[in-house]
């Protein structure tokens, strides 16, 4: 009976667990730094299993864990020493604390701002707050140049106004992998948004790879945000993953969130390999 119920709390964890893995490279900004907080919200769960079996929703207890362990590190990111990246820790001392965590919690995971009150350990009220906070103080920050992989029209110019309308300037739209390559080395982007299947067949991934690795050293620090109906195709931690995924269908609320967090960190993993 033990051993059942324990079987049956990992197939729990692990059905929630690539989200984690989401949101917590998301929150640092770096792949292997936000697998770290993973692993370490699963050694604690291994060695207090109550801090999930006791819960009827594992996916907010599984958060939680993960909030108590962040907020005890000093909620730290991931190291940047030039470009975009070094323009984003200095803004960071400025952030008002746990407001990115509550909007990514919100915008990124769908917690309702009752759940993020419970995985933050904060009031409701203060949960709203924070993520508008989070919104205003993240899109002043940093503002530059789009490019959009999107090959459904309507989706592309949705994203376009978004993007826009955050302050940012949109460099084009590529349909397949040749343009997408094309358009980024005629007006180097700031950030591309890229879906993962193209009009041509291509892949969305292996233009933005090809883009950040062969057109030149500037261009391999650029971040990625990817656009997937299956994201849990992605999360599955058999190679490199992107630390900025949503989901098809989106909201405009997640892909501000999105653009303001990749920007912000400058994050370029990306699934090479």
């Amino acid at each position: 009976m033990i051993a059942q119920d324990a079987n049956d709390l990992s197939a729990r964890i692990a059905r929630h667990l690539p989200y984690l893995r989401r949101y917590a490279r998301a929150l640092t900004g770096n792949q292997t730094s936000g697998d770290s907080y993973a692993i370490a919200v699963l050694e604690a769960v291994i060695a207090d299993p109550g801090l999930v079996a006791g819960h009827s929703d594992t996916r907010l207890a599984l958060f939680a864990v993960f909030h108590s362990i962040w907020s005890s590190s000093g909620a730290p990111v991931a190291e940047a020493e030039s470009g975009i990246s070094a323009q984003a820790q200095a803004h960071l001392a400025r952030l008002t604390h746990n407001s990115r965590e509550a909007l990514l919690l919100n915008s990124i995971e769908g917690f309702s701002h009752d759940q993020i009150g419970m995985i933050m350990g904060i009031e409701t009220a203060e949960a709203a707050h924070l993520i508008d906070v989070a919104l205003r103080e993240m899109e002043s920050s940093i503002q530059g140049a789009v490019l959009v992989i999107e090959d459904e029209a309507i989706i592309a110019m949705d994203i376009a106004d978004i993007v826009e309308g955050m302050g940012h300037r949109v460099t084009g739209n590529a349909r397949t992998h040749a343009e997408a390559v094309k358009l980024a080395g005629d007006d180097r982007p700031d950030l591309i948004l890229a879906d993962i299947q193209l009009a041509d067949n291509s892949s969305g991934v292996e233009a933005v790879n090809e883009i950040l690795t062969r057109l030149g050293p500037e261009f391999s620090e650029v971040p990625v945000i990817f656009i997937t109906a299956f994201p849990e195709r992605l999360l599955t931690g058999e190679r490199p993953e992107p630390a900025f995924l949503i989901n098809k269908p989106y909201t405009e609320e997640q892909v501000r969130s999105a653009v303001s967090q990749a920007m912000f960190f400058a994050s370029t993993s990306t699934l090479v390999g």
